[in-house]
């Protein structure tokens, strides 16, 4: 369970004040040091973060590779894993033409007269001791270069000298683990430059003598792995990191993965317990009041899936227990109508609501949508006619946001905090600590991928009485998939769409196919304008100087589309140049935004050249395509929300995502995809399975950094709801697990270690 680096680990916590005076020597919370000496236990450290003994025992291999069965070079195939003994035949050195440094080539021949040329990369190392005539065990990935088989940067240890004789004693001692395991498999660590998966071993195998692990608390009570079939702690570790089968890797990695689960499941456990437990003011729907009148004025009958999450939320909202919930629907399903009805229903009961977008244009985009939805209850003439219980006191909607002038922003700082707003929609200016509530009972958070955890709390944690929580998305980030899957986020599902709506029909256009394709898709805009409707561009930079990183790889792009050059491009073409055009983006002052929005709505702009500001919550029914250049440098969230800008009135919408990248570049999935799929949960699965699922206990969103070491959501599934299962089970038994020592004492010991582990756990 445990991703960094502190010295306390899932795997084995002595207690909520820290480990014992055992466990700091011998213990999971042993100093490296101690076991292995200082030189070894700074290595561990600089290299890898691993400072204790169960830090150490967590760094699990990445593979197993059965030494006994060994690779024949005759026999190798590209993009498989080989392991082989061979003897160098010959080796050079030389200079690398396009950076600085050597290239090392090493020939090796086996038994059976199988050859390979394997390439060191500042191969020092290897031409010191990879000598003509030495034998070596050589590990790593097949590859091909020049239409030959070869082998880049392997791990290799040497057997046998040059002249014949045994290799001195290396400060990994390899050679002697190699030859000492016979037939049983050996781990393969992950690995550095700075420190070998030989040398990990040799210091997992000295900590597994020397640890008294057989000590260790077990987080998972003995009853809990019988039922599931699994082998307790100790074997686990011994089956990873010193197996005598091929077999036995995986009957520990299974037992370790529910282990996972278990231990995650009793951390938001303790959260929710902390959060229920905690003061929580009930906002009961009455008969008669704000939302009542709402209902009766609606011009349609609400869906059959928006009135059955209606009901939920508001039993929700009625209870002691604060509320914390995910609304996923697709985009145009009503969302936003499901939240207001939400609101108007803490407004009733004597509260306040906030509603947080991530932009200035979706926060004024929103307050005009609410007032449009309100109708003439959106008056505050009018709706100070309806004396709220608690308060009695004038409700209205506020605006608050980062650009408002002095003048305006001060008297939406005395609404809210006199609680004569009764609705207040903003941006993260509503986080600030000069922002005030008089009685906040409700915080809605739309399109909350956008937002940092703490960010997303930030309302929470100051007020006395915990507010009820709603988030609400299209596309779920994998991080939130894997929250409602662990349960920390409860999932409501918006079905259907709204009578007339149809999906968005989507295509990926590859410019790579021949300046046709471009062509094309501004004919098709110009065709839609031509029909009496209008366009979105949107463009992944506001100016050409702009960088931006690839949404999954992380790696820098300079080749995108500029808003600022698409509209000096458009300018000159013969379709696009006579069409009414406007631009739009973040570094605009608000009242720039304010004006292109309001002109594109009015029907006075045919096509809107944007940034992402336009990702979420804007609704002009009249826009019917949506073309998205250099696509590719969107995540799949992102796509399926500017898609959901358009066919939002009675004629279908159209999405193109343009692209330069060959058909066959991986990120070119990603667009088939959105291509392939209109429904947001589908596609937040499939993004789950790419970019993984983010810091589940703490504030990270991307997934290159996952709490979750062994555990795939997707994969996992069934394991962890069995998890969850016999968590409640033992827990409805014993609520303070007191006759489960090893999980209390390992959940006390990780929250007490962890700094802010408890405001991250309730930050979910």
């Amino acid at each position: 369970m445990e991703a960094s680096t502190d010295s306390s680990t899932a795997a084995g916590a002595t207690g909520p004040s820290g480990p014992s005076e055992q466990s700091e020597q011998s213990g999971p919370h042993a100093p490296l040091e101690t076991l292995l000496g200082a030189a070894a236990a700074e290595t561990l450290r600089r290299e890898l973060g691993l400072s204790t003994a169960g830090e150490l025992l967590e760094h699990h291999p990445r593979r197993w590779v059965e030494y006994g069965r060994l690779s024949s070079l005759t026999e190798l195939r590209e993009d498989e894993h080989a392991s082989f003994i061979a003897r160098v035949v010959s080796v050079s050195k030389r200079s690398m033409q396009r950076r600085r440094g050597v290239l090392v080539e090493v020939v090796v021949e086996d038994d059976e007269g199988g050859r390979l040329q394997m390439a060191f990369f500042q191969g020092f190392r290897a031409f010191r001791e990879l000598r003509r005539g030495a034998k070596a065990m050589f590990h790593g990935k097949v590859g091909s270069y020049g239409g030959r088989l070869t082998l880049n940067n392997p791990e290799y240890s040497v057997l046998e000298l040059a002249d014949g004789g045994a290799p001195e004693e290396d400060d990994d001692g390899a050679a002697a683990l190699i030859l000492a395991a016979g037939r049983a498999p050996l781990p393969i660590y992950p690995a550095t430059a700075r420190i070998s998966s030989w040398e990990i071993l040799r210091c997992v195998r000295l900590v597994l003598d020397l640890a008294a692990v057989d000590a260790w608390p077990d987080p998972v009570p003995a009853e809990v792995a019988a039922a599931e079939g699994l082998c307790d702690l100790v074997t686990a570790l011994r089956l990873i990191h010193r197996p005598e089968t091929m077999e036995d890797p995986e009957r520990g990695l299974a037992r370790l993965r529910f282990q996972e689960a278990f231990f995650l499941h009793a951390l938001l456990a303790r959260r929710r317990a902390r959060v229920g437990t905690g003061v929580g003011i009930p906002r009961p729907r009455p008969a008669d009041g704000l939302l009542a009148a709402f209902d009766a004025q609606l011009p349609f009958a609400l869906t059959e899936g928006q009135r059955s999450c209606g009901e939920l939320l508001a039993g929700d909202l009625a209870g002691k227990q604060p509320m914390n919930r995910l609304l996923q629907g697709e985009v145009g399903s009503g969302k936003t109508l499901v939240a207001l009805r939400a609101m108007l229903q803490v407004v009733d009961a004597g509260g306040q609501a906030a509603l947080i977008a991530p932009t200035e244009v979706l926060a004024a985009q929103h307050e005009r949508s609410l007032r449009a939805m309100l109708g003439p209850l959106a008056g505050s003439d009018l709706l100070s006619a309806w004396q709220r219980p608690a308060a009695g006191t004038e409700a209205q909607v506020t605006l608050l946001t980062g650009s408002m002038s002095t003048a305006r922003r001060k008297q939406a700082l005395l609404d809210i905090a006199s609680g004569a707003a009764g609705i207040v929609v903003g941006t993260h200016a509503l986080l600030s600590e000069t922002v005030s509530f008089a009685d906040l009972g409700l915080v809605v958070v739309d399109e909350q991928h956008r937002f940092g955890v703490e960010q997303r709390d930030a309302l929470r944690t100051r007020e006395a009485a915990t507010p009820h929580m709603l988030v609400m998305s299209a596309t779920p980030i994998p991080r939130s998939v894997a929250m409602t899957t662990f349960g920390d986020l409860e999932l409501t599902v918006l079905e259907g769409l709204p009578a007339g709506r149809r999906p968005v029909e989507t295509h990926v256009a590859r410019m790579r196919r021949g300046p046709r394709v471009i062509g094309r898709v501004w004919e098709r805009l110009a065709e839609e304008v031509a029909a009496g409707h209008q366009a979105y561009v949107v463009c992944p930079k506001i100016t050409e100087s702009d960088q931006r990183e690839d949404p999954e790889s992380g790696v820098e792009i300079e080749q995108d589309a500029s808003v600022e050059l698409l509209e000096q491009t458009l300018a000159e073409h013969p379709l696009i140049g006579p069409l009414r055009r406007a631009v739009l983006h973040g570094r605009m002052s608000g009242e720039e935004k304010e004006e292109a929005m309001t002109a594109f709505e009015r029907g006075e702009v045919d096509v809107l050249l944007s940034t992402t500001v336009i990702e979420v919550g804007v609704d002009v029914p009249n826009a019917t395509v949506m073309t998205i250049l250099d696509a590719d440098a969107f995540g799949i969230s992102t796509l399926h929300q500017l898609r959901g800008r358009v066919g939002r009135g009675a004629a279908p919408g159209l999405c193109l995502l343009v692209t330069r990248l060959p058909d066959d570049h991986p990120s070119g999935r990603r667009l088939d995809e959105v291509a392939e799929h209109s429904d947001g949960m589908t596609l937040a699965r499939l993004d789950l399975q790419r970019r993984r699922e983010g810091d589940v206990l703490g504030a990270s969103q991307a997934g290159r950094r996952s709490t979750l070491k062994l555990l795939r959501i997707v994969r996992d599934e069934e394991l962890i709801t069995s998890a969850a299962e016999q968590l409640r089970r033992i827990t409805a038994a014993d609520p303070d697990w007191r006759a489960h020592p090893g999980l209390r004492a390992s959940v006390d010991a990780w929250m007490a270690a962890h700094d802010g582990a408890d405001a991250y756990i309730e930050r979910g």
